[in-house]
């Protein structure tokens, strides 16, 4: 039977809003990380059967398929085509699923999946603000749920009051968040997975390369964050630091089968296991990775406590903090390595960019399944077990 491996996985440093990737246009910071993926396995873009790109917010510089102008933009041959993966947040991660399961279908051969989000350039919104061309959603929807918008913020908001989860508790997770990122960052436990960016000239007029994530802070203490706001109620419990950041980047998976990979030369990193994907309330959305874990683990015959590393997005600390409830998992296994709060969610970049991150931490530390799982917009939540080969 045919399975679907991981050869290679990279990423870009996640850049903050305004910060130094806010001046490449995302069809080039996707081109950088096929590049570089290319680069590394030595791989022909010739051979690829396609690349499956995610992206959330395909319009102006993000819209017309973005995957395939990222292919055209790294001089790749032009009948190797590109297609663009909407499923919010959770794209990529998407992306990653319709390669595998191409791949093991026998539809394709060799492909990359991947995604990219640049939100200093295309905010948050920007598709569903284009109010000239109507509003999204439409009125049965609106009527259903009672509401005139989904607000994710809102619904985090609501998590933290069902679960009792107060201020405190999940600016905890937050300071954790960083220190975690922190520590990874300074022992250079990230500098395997990152393509380093060359910007263009900066104030005194020298290029610039970017070799590491531009949002995670240290000294900060509970104390700071407490003074924040929290601009989705008034004296809630959401602000944002304990909220995922504004974020620009690009990540990249090679994605063929185990035979394929021995035949060129390439030893892959590990096997796409298991692969779901789950709908949630639309209004609570980020309780979904619950129950799209519950799914995957049982569709994969395992228990949370054969799952060695977690890999949760942290949209919201409530979203890290009910999931952990929910799955009584431990929480020693989650984000080994930081999250969002800390490293930034470049919307359509995030699923390949946590599971760049989760693969290489496998290897590292020789371990054997890991789990990621992200929140979506309109409530649902992808859910991926991949096994160290």
């Amino acid at each position: 039977m045919r399975d679907a491996v991981i050869v290679e996985a990279v990423r870009t440093p996640v850049g903050k809003r305004a910060g130094a990737l806010s001046g490449i246009h995302p069809v080039d910071l996707s081109a950088h990380v096929l590049t570089a993926i290319a680069e590394r396995t030595g791989l022909d873009p010739a051979d690829l059967d396609d690349v499956v790109w995610g992206c959330v917010s395909q319009i102006g510089e993000q819209a017309s398929n973005i995957g395939r102008y990222a292919v055209l933009a790294a001089g790749w041959p032009e009948e190797v085509p590109g297609v663009t993966v909407d499923r919010a947040c959770g794209s990529s991660q998407q992306a990653v699923h319709f390669a595998a399961g191409l791949v093991v279908a026998g539809q394709y051969d060799i492909v990359i999946a991947g995604g990219v989000e640049s939100m200093s350039r295309v905010p948050i919104g920007a598709a569903r603000n284009a109010v000239e061309y109507g509003r999204p959603f439409g009125p049965a929807v609106r009527e259903r749920y009672g509401v005139d918008e989904f607000n994710q913020g809102l619904g985090a908001e609501l998590i933290a009051e069902r679960y009792g989860f107060s201020r405190t508790q999940l600016d905890e997770l937050a300071l954790e968040s960083h220190d975690k990122a922190a520590r990874a960052t300074a022992e250079g436990r990230f500098t395997a997975q990152l393509a380093p960016v060359v910007t263009a000239a900066a104030d005194d007029g020298s290029a610039r390369t970017v070799t590491a994530d531009e949002g995670i802070r240290t000294g900060s203490t509970p104390e700071k964050l407490a003074a924040l706001a929290t601009p989705f109620k008034e004296n809630g419990v959401i602000s944002a630091a304990n909220s995922s950041q504004i974020s620009d980047g690009a990540a990249a998976l090679l994605i063929t089968t185990g035979e394929l990979a021995a035949r060129r030369g390439w030893r892959p990193l590990a096997r796409v296991h298991t692969a779901v994907v789950t709908g949630a309330d639309p209004i609570t959305m980020a309780l979904g990775p619950a129950p799209a874990t519950a799914k995957a683990l049982k569709r994969a015959g395992l228990s949370i406590g054969d799952i060695g590393a977690f890999e949760i997005n942290e949209a919201f600390a409530p979203v890290t903090a009910a999931w952990l409830a929910e799955t009584g998992a431990d929480r020693a296994r989650l984000n080994p390595n930081g999250g969002a709060m800390a490293i930034g969610h470049p919307l359509g970049a995030s699923g390949a960019r946590l599971m760049t991150t989760l693969v290489h931490h496998m290897r590292d530390h020789g371990i054997r399944y890991g789990l990621q799982s992200m929140c979506e917009a309109g409530g649902m939540a992808n859910a991926t077990i991949i096994e160290l080969l």
